[in-house]
């Protein structure tokens, strides 16, 4: 296969499978090969075993970390601190990407930063939406609400008042109605109190 052949195939698409280039295929040992090549020649980009992007010098597109952290972990979406800076919840930049996954936690570094995953009972894998990014695609990232909650049932103490000072939540930025469903959806005392902890909190906000 040809470098311009495996762009044809691609196309706009910010990461791609190797098994996309396996189609029809007896034997795929040569395609891999290939890749391998290109990976070393700087090419394609491995993000991890047989998922990669093409080096944005090649493609025009550069993988957005947002789109990539949805590509090598299915099912996810984008959770906790890096949902709540998108949102404009917090107000520090958030150098990794943090998901949740019904599957085990992990953590992959590459060229396109890097990626935690943290794990979850697949009742709770919902609470998300679809967002786009103008030329790149899309991904599934929480509401804030969800970010919010999903980062309180994950870390101890999480629904603790010096815990949620210490995020330094935007008033405006989160919907009351919509929390208060949330948390009563999750059942647990522990993310109910958080809940009013966090109403509390935004209410001193606005004052």
């Amino acid at each position: 296969m040809k470098f311009n052949e495996l762009l044809r195939i691609v196309g706009n698409e910010p990461v791609f499978s190797s098994a996309l280039l396996y189609a029809g295929l007896q034997s795929p040992g040569g395609i891999q090969a290939q890749i391998s090549r290109w990976v070393k020649e700087g090419k394609i980009i491995k993000l991890r075993r047989r998922l990669y992007a093409v080096n944005p010098e090649y493609s025009g597109v550069t993988p957005d970390p947002l789109i990539v952290a949805n590509s090598i972990v299915v099912p996810s979406y984008v959770s906790c601190q890096t949902a709540l800076a998108w949102h404009g919840v917090i107000p520090e930049a958030v150098s990794s990407v943090t998901s949740i996954t019904s599957g085990r936690s992990c953590t992959f570094s590459n060229p396109a930063g890097t990626f935690i995953y943290r794990h979850v009972k697949p009742e709770l894998l919902w609470g998300f939406e679809k967002e786009g990014i103008p030329g790149s695609g899309s991904f599934r990232i929480a509401f804030p609400e969800k970010a919010l909650l999903d980062l309180v049932y994950l870390e101890p103490a999480g629904d603790s008042f010096p815990y949620l000072s210490h995020l330094r939540m935007s008033e405006g930025s989160i919907s009351v109605p919509r929390l208060r469903k949330f948390a009563g959806r999750w059942g647990r005392k522990k993310i109910a109190r958080a809940a009013e902890n966090i109403i509390a909190l935004l209410a001193m906000e606005a004052l």
